[in-house]
């Protein structure tokens, strides 16, 4: 039997390296910093967003769009048993978690499903890759609408709602906009794009490590960590570890139920047990703004995402080869 080799991934090297960055030297990337965080922080919201537009192919969604079942499964789990356990966590963890840490698993909760991890690991485990490219580019174009409703449901009933209107403003100026008009040149640049999809891809990730550079130093230089000691880690990694656990759980059982072939099940699995950091850190750069505490909210999602690459990864291999 030949042995997998887990590659190291320059990307969460890169979230650390960009962590340690901005404990050691926060000032650039904080309020008021020569870097001006407000400023590269939307430019850097809408090319990402551009990006992905461009790359996004309608006629790879319209091939996998006939099975209606498994994306109804898989969207119900990202967008409703998701947030609904994030709602039952953020009501009864209480003071045993800090305020933005409770904050953070609502976030990661609510956030959309990944795409180029999804569709590679369906891919690698031999599931339907058609149904992993359909949900996963679904589940982001959902998510800009249904993540920050579902933060504001949460901020709403805890009394710490910001008005909505300048947020929502925000995401379509930003977010949805720069998807619109990536589309709308994916005629003309889509081929140019998947032919330099690496460059563009170390182009997307390396805007996000700016981002989640930018996201610590306010917090380290307001010492936000302070008081915050290992123990709140290690509830963050083991609750991480059992949503995902029982994320994969859940979509097994519902799938088995439903009677999906072999492939639809590991779509479904992977699909629906993930949550994007891509998407994920520009969202609460536009969501939460300048909150101090954005650090501390990111942790559960930038824990969560080795978390899921390592062990879906493993069970890629192992499916593919059965």
């Amino acid at each position: 039997m030949t042995r997998m080799k887990l590659k190291p991934d320059w990307f969460l090297l890169g979230m650390i390296a960009a962590t340690a960055l901005a404990w050691a030297w926060p000032a650039p990337g904080a309020a008021g910093g020569w870097l001006h965080p407000e400023l590269v922080t939307k430019a850097g919201v809408a090319l990402i967003f551009f990006l992905h537009g461009v790359l996004l192919s309608f006629g790879a969604m319209r091939a996998g769009a006939l099975h209606w079942r498994l994306h109804a499964v898989v969207q119900g789990c990202t967008f409703l048993f998701f947030p609904l356990l994030g709602i039952g966590l953020y009501a009864t963890l209480g003071d045993s978690v800090a305020p933005e840490l409770k904050l953070g698993l609502m976030f990661l909760c609510a956030l959309p499903s990944t795409v180029s991890s999804s569709v590679a690991m369906t891919a690698t485990a031999r599931g339907n890759v058609a149904g992993a490219v359909f949900n996963a580019t679904l589940s982001s174009l959902i998510g800009v609408f249904l993540t920050p409703l579902w933060i504001a449901l949460v901020l709403r009933t805890s009394g710490q709602m910001p008005p909505l209107g300048p947020v929502i403003l925000d995401l379509l100026r930003w977010l949805v906009l720069p998807l619109a008009l990536g589309q709308a040149c994916h005629p003309w640049l889509g081929a140019f794009a998947l032919r330099h999809k690496p460059r563009i891809n170390l182009v997307d990730r390396g805007t996000i490590l700016v981002l989640v550079y930018t996201s610590f130093c306010d917090s380290f230089r307001q010492h936000v960590w302070s008081g915050h000691g290992s123990f709140q880690l290690w509830v963050v990694l083991g609750l991480a570890l059992a949503l995902f656990a029982l994320a994969m759980t859940v979509m097994s059982l519902a799938s088995g139920a439903l009677g999906f072939a072999r492939e639809d099940r590991i779509t479904a699995m992977f699909c629906g047990s993930k949550k994007t950091l891509a998407s994920g850190v520009p969202m609460a750069k536009l969501i939460f703004g300048a909150h101090p505490g954005l650090g501390l909210i990111l942790l559960p999602i930038m824990i969560y995402h080795p978390l899921q690459l390592v062990i879906c990864g493993v069970l890629a291999e192992r499916w593919g080869r059965q």
